[in-house]
């Protein structure tokens, strides 16, 4: 405990921090970002993505524009369409996403009144004609006349702009009067101004609701006030007043906690006691509710305006349909940003608010859900703060990673099966918090462990490869051990001669010019460098850390050893340098590996026969014409390379004759011409050890017409060549036999 009482008190200080937070004594703006991506991530994960077919949306989109011309329409086009939506199509509900604030003089009769008070003003004729006409252009009240006694429900918007002229229109009868509410500290959603509906349509409907959302602080509608305040009486949703409309206009009551608590008002829902049953509608501590949203748009049926007005819809397609009247036309400006959409119609927001009001579907936060937040937050760190300080890196992720799944796994099964938001962005937080904490701290700490182990082994391996020692000293030893693993040796051919042109300072330009590329590309593959030996590179594979693909990455790295020197032919010939080639023999096998040498010096190396064959193999490329060799337990090894079976040898100091190849590439990314050049060797070399010299030496003229810059093809028909003067004896295997090394 007393090794660990640092990290503890740490921890607990964070704990403290994040539950400040959560008990809202102060706001975190990035933890509340957070929360808001958390809840939309829950939301467009349990959405339903199915289509209400109760609930229609009357779009006045680009279609009807075009054919009824710009919005506002004259409002005898509106009473028209109220007609037929009530008498034709039979709809029970009507709402409109749009506030008739101003009067509509399109007929024409405010003129031809003037006319009549002027011109035309002893004219008797044209007074009777006016005084027929003007029941038929008083469009508003054709409009008044069209929506009374019908389920009609207008729409307006409140507003907070500052100056005289923020009012216009009369509001609707407020659900709940002025005073109610005294004493009560409920944090009503206020405004301090309106744009309402003309005064004979707002009598004339049955009801009106606003369609303000409130705007989280990142621009995304998540919540409708479904009460809000404006000059002390309070003012129902657009969706609320059509629910209530839909169900005969029952009274709205407030829903209150039991108990008080000081600073808190206790508004926790509302509801609606209708034929059908009670309907409860959750609030928060600004009586907004959470927008239950299907899906993306298009979760409810839409229908364009023009088309009812044109008697183009089937009747069963509205019969019975709470209908919705707004727009999608973007330049009626009512689209809106959402969890579910950057752009996405206000109308089809307070559809979803109906059918979740409809379905009892709605999303809680009761005041309960603050203090149950902070009481996980506190368990969760806690038991954190005592239990990673003595688990090791790896354990310690998996606590972590335990219970940052548990807490946004439980926060979403409450969301899904109990309808509640749990919010737990300062849960998360906290925890990865506390994990930063319990990881650097160790990081620093064991560093030591990690300096140690560069000093061993930072001459010879990668620094990747340090870390990951550095993460599990247990596995890195310095003592002698067997193992399997792969063995590179790479040499410049013709070395002298190429030195005897130089001067010395120019040859060692050149070596480290051309070492350094090489070095990169064996650490790149995770190998180790035993040693540099005057031009020559010896490097392993499996050691000091086990690596299964050992022969995998000894290849790779041969063949890019080779791409890479290519790569600096032109350098060197801008200064004045002779090309350089490399042989590379590569075997695998099991060897001795560790410490080795006197009490004087020792050095982490390679031995055994694995070794010294892979050497040999590298003397060999020359005889060949080839940049890699590599031994027949490497080629076992790794299946998914093309290769070249070279020759059967007996190289120098061994008895046994071994397969040699020369690997092309991976067989996903070689050629088919070259692979079909590979196998057409294949069989030249089968027909060579049968002494068909004939037919050996025909398919290797076809080779060399193919490939006429490759040495191998020449080799064996010089070899050939020499067989038909001097015939190989009646056992002969087929084994080409290396006196030298």
């Amino acid at each position: 405990m007393k090794k660990n009482a640092v990290l503890i008190g740490l921890g607990l200080l964070i704990i403290l921090f994040f539950a400040g937070n959560a008990a809202r004594f102060y706001q975190l703006n990035f933890v509340d970002k957070l929360s808001a991506v958390l809840y939309d991530y829950r939301l467009q994960l349990t959405m339903p993505r199915t289509v209400d077919s109760r609930i229609v949306i009357l779009d006045i989109d680009e279609k009807s524009l075009k054919e009824e011309g710009r919005w506002p329409w004259s409002r005898d086009r509106l009473s028209l369409l109220m007609d037929k939506l009530f008498d034709k199509y039979g709809v029970v509900v009507v709402g409109f996403d749009v506030v008739f604030a101003e009067k509509d003089e399109s007929s024409g009769l405010r003129v031809l009144q003037q006319i009549g008070q002027t011109q035309l003003k002893g004219d008797a004729q044209f007074q009777a004609a006016l005084i027929q006409l003007q029941p038929q252009l008083e469009y508003d009240k054709l409009f008044a006349d069209s929506i009374r006694n019908r389920n009609v429900v207008l729409g307006y918007y409140l507003t907070n702009q500052s100056g005289t002229d923020n009012v216009s229109g009369v509001l609707p009868e407020p659900v709940f009067p002025a005073g109610i509410f005294k004493g009560r500290p409920i944090r009503f959603t206020s405004w301090n101004g309106y744009g309402a509906n003309l005064p004979g349509l707002q009598k004339a409907a049955a009801a009106a609701g606003h369609f303000n959302p409130l705007v989280d602080a990142d621009g995304v509608v998540r919540r409708v006030p479904m009460v809000a305040e404006y000059g002390g009486a309070y003012y129902e949703s657009l969706s609320l007043a059509m629910v209530r409309t839909l169900f005969g206009q029952p009274e709205l009551l407030p829903g209150f906690a039991e108990g008080k608590t000081e600073g808190y008002g206790g508004l926790e829902w509302l509801e609606l006691d209708t034929a059908a049953g009670k309907l409860k509608i959750p609030v928060d501590v600004e009586v907004a509710t959470f927008v239950p949203y299907r899906g993306r748009q298009g979760s409810f049926r839409y229908i364009s305006v023009a088309d009812v007005l044109h008697d183009r819809v089937e009747i069963e397609q509205l019969q019975n349909k709470i209908v919705l009247i707004g727009t999608t036309a973007p330049g009626l400006l009512d689209l809106r940003a959402t969890p579910v959409a950057e752009v996405y119609p206000g109308v089809e927001a307070h559809a979803n608010m109906i059918s979740g009001i409809l379905d009892q579907n709605l999303k809680e936060r009761p005041a309960y859900m603050v203090g149950a937040e902070v009481v996980w937050l506190l368990l969760m760190g806690i038991a954190l703060s005592f239990l990673l300080p003595r688990l090791g890196p790896a354990k310690a992720i998996l606590v972590s990673a335990t219970t940052f799944a548990i807490t946004f796994g439980m926060s979403l099964a409450v969301w899904h099966y109990g309808n509640l938001l749990f919010t737990v962005a300062n849960s998360l937080v906290m925890i990865a918090l506390l994990f930063a904490l319990n990881m650097s701290y160790g990081y620093f700490v064991e560093s030591r462990t990690k300096r140690q182990i560069t000093g061993l082994f930072g001459q010879y391996v990668p620094s990747e490869l340090v870390e990951e020692m550095a993460e599990h000293p247990e596995s890195v030893s310095m003592e002698g051990d067997s193992r399997e693993m792969t063995i590179l040796f790479s040499d410049v051919r013709g070395f002298t001669t190429l030195s005897e042109g130089l001067d010395p300072k120019e040859l060692t330009l050149l070596m480290n010019e051309f070492l350094t590329p090489l070095s990169r590309v064996i650490y790149k593959h995770r190998g180790t460098i035993d040693k540099y030996m005057g031009d020559c590179i010896m490097a392993f594979w499996g050691a000091p850390l086990p690596d299964a693909n050992h022969a995998r990455h000894a290849i790779l790295a041969g063949i890019e050893m080779q791409a890479a020197l290519k790569a600096l032919q032109p350098h060197f010939k801008e200064r004045g340098w002779p090309e350089i080639y490399i042989g590379i023999g590569i075997n695998s096998g099991r060897v001795s590996v560790g410490n080795m040498g006197s009490e004087v010096r020792v050095a982490y190396t390679v031995m055994g026969d694995e070794v010294n064959l892979a050497s040999r193999l590298e003397g060999i490329t020359k005889q060949y014409g080839v940049g890699v060799i590599v031994g027949e337990n490497t080629k076992n090894a790794v299946t998914d390379f093309v290769y070249r079976e070279l020759d059967h040898v007996r190289v120098k100091g061994k008895e046994k004759p071994i397969a040699i190849y020369e690997p092309i590439g991976l067989s996903s990314e070689v050629s088919k011409d070259l692979q079909d050049e590979v196998k057409l060797f294949h069989e030249a070399r089968r027909l060579y050890r049968r002494q068909d010299w004939d037919q050996a030496e025909l398919q290797l003229m076809n080779l060399q017409r193919m490939s006429p810059d490759a040495a191998l093809y020449g080799i064996y028909a010089e070899r050939i060549a020499y067989f038909r003067k001097n015939p190989p004896a009646a056992d002969w295997d087929g084994v080409f036999v290396f006196q030298t090394k």
